[in-house]
């Protein structure tokens, strides 16, 4: 396995202070969440000042969830928009998540903005579309499975040609398929309800007016298998297609 490409994780933000000593900083939990080791990847911080190689030395993409908003149009998220599109010419498997969801939506002409309600979060229901039905990886899921999420934009109107997979009850738009080996979620696969606790917990202190509506929503988390699966089975994809 050595031998082969490695797995880009583009980076897109990090995780609060308190989440990140208790669960780890968002590549971590990506490295966990697919079983991939420190060597099969290539970790490349975008806040940070770092930027990836070529698309074609990796054998695929995953994009990590932030703090950042994609409508503030960043420096180093228009660059990303930008080496995605190129990535997407060259055929390179790519999985996004979150931001990573609102930010390859954005670079292939699709529109994001905040959720009109306000942010989602928590455990939610996550049903699938007609459409999944045939889907290689996302028509592995049961109909209806949780997923945790936590986030306040979305994708208002998704690229041309993206197929819409699945929904929420705040977001008709939680995965998006865009070509055989493209995929991406809204919610977080990576997040357990651990991980999700502490969040909260942060969101608390931030906002104490929130806290019993935030400690109603904590009552209700959970651990979510079905959609912590997801980007293992991707990765899987990705490595027996080399």
């Amino acid at each position: 396995m050595s031998r082969l490409k490695p797995i880009l994780i583009l980076q897109t933000g990090d995780a609060p202070q308190d989440v990140i000593a208790a669960n780890g900083n968002y590549d971590t939990m990506f490295l966990q969440a697919t079983g991939l080791g420190a060597g099969q990847v290539r970790i490349v911080h975008l806040p940070g000042g770092e930027r990836p190689d070529a698309p074609q030395a990796y054998s695929g993409v995953l994009i990590t969830g932030s703090a950042a908003m994609v409508t503030e149009r960043l420096a180093w998220s228009e660059f990303a928009a930008a080496w995605l599109r190129q990535a997407m010419d060259a055929e390179i498997p790519i999985f996004g998540v979150c931001y990573g969801h609102q930010l390859l939506a954005h670079a292939l002409g699709g529109e994001v903005d905040y959720l009109a309600d306000g942010m989602e979060v928590g455990t939610q229901p996550i049903e699938l579309l007609p459409a999944a039905a045939n889907d290689p990886l996302i028509g592995q899921l049961p109909e209806r499975f949780p997923a945790n999420l936590i986030h306040s934009q979305t994708v208002v109107t998704p690229p041309r040609g993206a197929t819409v997979l699945a929904r929420s009850a705040r977001d008709p738009h939680q995965i998006l398929r865009y070509r055989h080996n493209v995929v991406t979620t809204q919610f977080h696969p990576e997040f357990s309800a651990a991980v999700m606790h502490d969040f909260l917990s942060g969101m608390t202190v931030q906002d104490p007016e929130r806290g019993p509506e935030l400690a109603l929503i904590g009552r209700e988390l959970s651990d979510t298998p079905d959609s912590e699966a997801l980007m293992a089975a991707f990765v899987r994809q990705c490595l027996q297609a080399v």
